[in-house]
């Protein structure tokens, strides 16, 4: 695989993965083609060497691994990690608004998101709506409106004349969606749209029982730039390192003696990860148990694993340089970044740093290191998660990137491609060096 065809199907990954539950279809339909088999929680597992399988919880989180040579007790675990959701609007339970002529919907913020890019947006909907079919059985199914269906306008620079000074945004007030005009005769009910859309894909819909729907930029991603050397797109924090983890797993080739290598992307990164199908749930942590026969072993494991956290970095803003460390301002399209805190809110340290450095090093791809300002708070990935979670040594990186959180990122179109080629060269790692010097 080379640079552009890395980005292109980048870029389609992007555009068909809206929402969490989206971007596990679409990798499932990736590991399925592959030849994956796809395994279930409730059932007893039989992995055989040189098998590749995958396994989903909630719909919204994945784990996919190649079982390599099965010997995972001599071996280790190359594991990467990823996050599958990322900062937006969430409609509301109750959403439904009539005001001043207006259809509108009640919406909530999810993650630390930028507010003000989302208004004046062409906004679409997504995500996974429960209900009862014409037998009484309760089913889930994923609707995507697709076409630009709301948007949240903004008020006229004349009624604010501060609004390029000091504008701050209350989400409760200033940013329930408009749909269309108040229907009176026919009025709207959001829970009647989503059946529509259901029915419109041949789901025989009685009733909608509850959902969770997610608004979205319908722009789709793009390579921009004179030379076209950036990557413009909604939720590149953190499906480019989604797809980028996979096609590393997908292009594995450690020989017949490779070793384990894994690949969890986790849904609520952006709001704590505490949840059934996030980072500090169970997920990791009962798949390799079934590695093992038993918890001596499973440990013995463990200490010759490893995880790779990636989450995109911040890159050096040229109109914000001030905001960076002087000696820790990653540059765009200059290579993964080295993501370190003293303070663990990354998982990474000298052992796991020096073995990814030396990774790079071997394989012509360029490093870099983020250290965040002393003076300033620190974001934070699933990598202590991980690390504290499942026992395992963690490194975190990531590409660098603009504008995190925003509707719409921007990272460099030559990071994925060096990214992918040091991620699959860990993949491939047989065993790790030797890890104590006492």
């Amino acid at each position: 695989m080379n640079q552009t065809q890395l980005n292109q199907g980048l870029l389609d990954f992007l555009r068909a993965s809206p929402t969490p539950f989206h971007a596990v279809k679409t990798m499932a339909e990736q590991f399925l083609s592959h030849g994956f088999v796809r395994l279930y929680e409730k059932d007893e597992w039989h992995l055989q060497a040189g098998k590749r399988y995958f396994v989903t919880r909630n719909d919204s989180s994945i784990i996919a691994f190649d079982y390599g040579s099965g010997e995972p007790l001599s071996s280790g675990v190359r594991m990467l990690g990823a996050h599958t959701d990322s900062p937006c609007l969430k409609v509301k339970p109750q959403p439904d608004i009539n005001k001043q002529g207006f259809y509108q919907l009640g919406v909530e913020k999810y993650g630390g998101m930028l507010l003000n890019p989302w208004f004046d947006r062409d906004l679409s909907m997504a995500g996974r709506v429960t209900y009862v079919n014409a037998a009484g059985d309760v089913c889930n199914g994923l609707i995507d409106f697709e076409r630009a269906v709301a948007t949240v306008p903004s008020l006229a620079i004349h009624l604010d004349r501060k609004a390029n000074e000091d504008r701050t945004v209350n989400v409760q007030t200033d940013m329930p969606i408009v749909l269309s005009l108040h229907d009176t005769d026919n009025p709207q009910e959001f829970r009647q749209l989503l059946s529509a859309q259901l029915t419109e894909q041949g789901n025989d819909v009685r009733q909608v029982l509850d959902y969770e729907i997610y608004c979205y930029d319908t722009q789709p991603p793009a390579l921009i730039g004179l030379k076209q050397e950036f990557i413009a797109s909604a939720r590149l924090d953190n499906l480019l390192s989604c797809y980028v983890g996979l096609q590393a797993l997908l292009e594995v080739d450690g020989g017949d003696k490779r070793a384990p290598a894994l690949l969890i992307c986790t849904d609520h990164e952006e709001v704590g990860s505490a949840s059934v199908a996030g980072a500090q749930g169970t997920f990791l942590s009962t798949v390799l148990e079934r590695f093992c026969s038993n918890n001596i072993q499973l440990s013995q494991m463990t200490a010759q694993s490893m995880m790779i956290s990636v989450d995109n970095a911040h890159g050096i803003h040229p109109n914000y340089a001030n905001k960076h460390d002087d000696n820790h301002g990653p540059l765009i399209n200059q290579g993964p970044v080295i993501k370190i805190n003293a303070n663990q809110r990354y998982a990474s340290n000298s052992e796991t740093s020096a073995l990814f450095r030396h990774l790079c090093q071997q394989n012509d791809i360029p490093v870099q290191t983020f250290v965040v300002r002393s003076d300033m708070g620190c974001g934070s990935t699933i990598g202590p998660i991980a690390a504290t979670e499942v026992g395992v040594k963690t490194l975190d990186i990531g590409v660098p990137s603009f504008a995190m959180h925003s509707i719409r990122e921007m990272a460099g179109a030559a990071d994925p491609f060096y990214l992918y080629g040091a991620l699959k060269a860990f993949c491939e790692l047989q065993q790790l060096p030797e890890s104590s010097c006492v």
